[in-house]
């Protein structure tokens, strides 16, 4: 596996990481005790993602460095949230909220993009230096 490819899937999975936990913070609920709670977010999250991330070529070397394909992680996160809903609810015992589905893919698709964005940022400094 490559560096670059490495960095973008430790990134990614970091990206949903925060993404999940400044979720839960928003409600006030970061205790340590929670955590079993924030993982029937989290492991939703990082199955849809990484279920359509390989279908949108997120880790391509011929798209990743393209600023142009930025709209893909988006897509993505869009498209994976309706999973993610379903996943957590089946893994709650409960119903799918559309407004979290609602906010849940929008939160990440903001995540992913500053996360994307950050990467390719540092990515074309690096080569800038070379």
């Amino acid at each position: 596996m490559s560096r670059i490819l490495s960095i973008l899937i430790f990134g990614d999975i970091l990206t949903l990481a925060v993404v999940t936990w400044v979720g839960f913070a928003t409600h006030g609920e970061t205790s340590l005790d929670l955590l079993p709670r924030m993982m029937t977010t989290f492991l939703p999250l990082l199955a849809g993602w990484f279920l359509l991330a390989p279908l949108l070529r997120l880790f391509s070397p011929q798209i990743t460095p393209d600023p142009r394909q930025l709209w893909r992680p988006v897509y993505a996160t869009l498209l994976a949230a309706p999973l993610v809903g379903v996943l957590r609810a089946a893994m709650l015992n409960g119903i799918v909220l559309p407004l979290f589905v609602l906010i849940l893919g929008a939160s990440t698709a903001l995540g992913m993009l500053l996360w994307r964005n950050l990467f390719l940022f540092v990515q074309r400094r690096l080569s800038l230096v070379k």
